[in-house]
């Protein structure tokens, strides 16, 4: 036990001997090659030099008398130096218990005011975009495409030495969005073929070491960032196409926005610990009903010839698109080793951090539109 740990003032021993010393030795004793100690006086008063219970001859402490005693209470001292003793003492029985830790309030674990902020300023040029020229807001979807791809290619490149091939990927599917407005989708799936084509013939000018792993990746890619984006361009081209794509990202904002706050508030049961630890049963039934409720409203008044019924419906369908959409981005960044995939957007990570509800939902709203109110 270290010396230092034993705050206690030590008993006087029975008969009036002389009071150990903090260091260990007994008075007169020699400890390290200093001259004899003074025996402590204070509270006790001077020893008694007399007693038959000094210790024994040339210094040698006498294990009885140098263990120090804890006081007990009313043989004088402070109580709050008897306290902090006995609390120093890890073997003390009678250690106090330390006061209860109050609650952590629940942080949101990212810059609210800079994940807000950018949320609103990117709100407001999807808005102005959509409903001023839509021209202007497949641009804005291409560009989009092709940040999302090189985040994905640098990734991978970073962290499992993937090589995909950027350049064809992002031509096509920049072209992949503009096809998907114009001729539709017969216009996207060829576009599609081309650009996994492409990245084949691309992939042949560096060494062919990996060659099937990194064209995989390629076509994986072209898939999971252009393919499903142009389904925003489809929902884009129909007459009503402005209302139809702000359905769509209405109800994946409130469906993310849903699930946040209510998992935040009353999350307690793990939805997919393994990809995703923040994610609990709570927020899917938060996911699932302010969904639903967005979805009757958006049906009923911004659709032609929607109805409510249906937009419980699609509603139901975006929460569970958009959750998946989430634990599959989480499972490639899990399988990555990182956290976002970007760092372009302030609050939100990256581009793709952002399009992980998006993209797999675009599909899934545009199929329900058209089977609940026809191509437009």
């Amino acid at each position: 036990m270290n010396d230092s740990s034993w705050r206690a003032r030590p008993m006087p021993p029975a008969g009036g001997g002389p009071v150990p010393h903090a260091d260990g030795g007994a008075p007169g004793g020699a400890r390290g090659g200093r001259g004899p100690v003074p025996p402590p006086t204070g509270f006790w008063g001077p020893p008694d030099q007399g007693s038959a219970s000094a210790g024994p001859a040339h210094g040698t402490p006498d294990p009885q008398q140098t263990r120090p005693m804890p006081t007990v209470p009313g043989s004088g001292g402070n109580q709050d130096d008897r306290d902090r003793g006995a609390a120093r003492h890890s073997g003390s029985p009678s250690q106090p218990s330390q006061p209860p830790t109050p609650p952590q309030k629940k942080r949101a674990g990212r810059d609210l005011r800079a994940a807000i902020g950018v949320g609103l300023g990117l709100g407001v040029v999807i808005i102005a975009s959509l409903f001023i020229v839509k021209a202007v807001f497949v641009g804005v979807i291409a560009a989009a495409v092709v940040v999302g791809l090189w985040e994905l290619s640098s990734r991978l490149s970073e962290k499992k030495y993937i090589r995909i091939p950027l350049v064809p990927l992002a031509v096509g599917g920049a072209a992949m969005v503009v096809a998907g407005y114009l001729r539709g989708a017969e216009g996207a799936f060829v576009t599609m073929a081309l650009t996994a084509l492409a990245a084949l013939v691309w992939r042949m000018a560096e060494p062919p070491e990996d060659y099937l792993r990194d064209v995989t990746a390629g076509v994986f890619a072209a898939f999971y960032v252009p393919f499903l984006a142009t389904f925003v361009a489809l929902m884009l081209a129909a007459e009503d196409g402005a209302w139809r794509v702000l359905t769509f990202l209405l109800l994946t904002v409130v469906s993310d926005t849903g699930a946040y706050a209510i998992g935040w508030r009353f999350g307690r049961h793990k939805l997919a610990p393994r990809i995703s630890p923040g994610k609990t049963r709570e927020g899917l039934v938060g996911a699932v009903a302010f969904a639903m409720a967005a979805g009757a409203l958006c049906m009923e008044f911004l659709i032609d010839g929607g109805r409510w019924w249906q937009g419980l419906l699609l509603g139901l369908a975006v929460a569970a698109s958009a959750t998946l959409g989430d634990l599959g981005e989480s499972m490639i960044k899990r399988d990555l080793g990182i956290k976002d995939m970007g760092r372009l957007l302030p609050g939100h990570g990256g581009i793709m951090d952002r399009l992980d509800s998006l993209l797999p939902t675009a599909p899934v709203v545009w199929l329900l539109l058209v089977i609940f109110v026809g191509g437009g």
